[in-house]
């Protein structure tokens, strides 16, 4: 796959994966993207999301257990591969470079 970069929102929810480690569906992708931008996002958003970067190589998922409280329906788990992972280490490297030539920073 070629390296096409990343949006600030995918990046933003592959990050959410990798803080959540294991415990990353749906509401919990919101949730930490939201407490961590400090900006209301729609769930439909962090769904497609979620299925995109799962297309694209950059996350897997499962199904997790089915609980009561549910009503029975299991959750659809997402973790980082190690494609994903790569794709957002580049892409903190490409800020990161950026950052350190912007004059009167350092």
């Amino acid at each position: 796959m070629k390296n096409k970069g990343l949006g600030e929102f995918e990046e933003l929810v592959l990050l959410a994966v990798c803080i959540l480690e294991g415990e990353a569906y749906g509401v919990s992708v919101k949730n930490e993207v939201e407490r961590h931008s400090n900006r209301s996002i729609l769930l439909g958003a962090v769904h497609i999301t979620l299925y995109r970067l799962q297309d694209k190589g950059l996350l897997e998922s499962e199904m997790g257990g089915n609980t009561a409280k549910r009503g029975d329906r299991r959750k659809r788990l997402f973790k980082i591969t190690s494609l994903g992972m790569k794709q957002l280490k580049s892409s903190q490297e490409v800020r990161q470079k950026m950052w350190q030539l912007i004059p009167g920073l350092n």
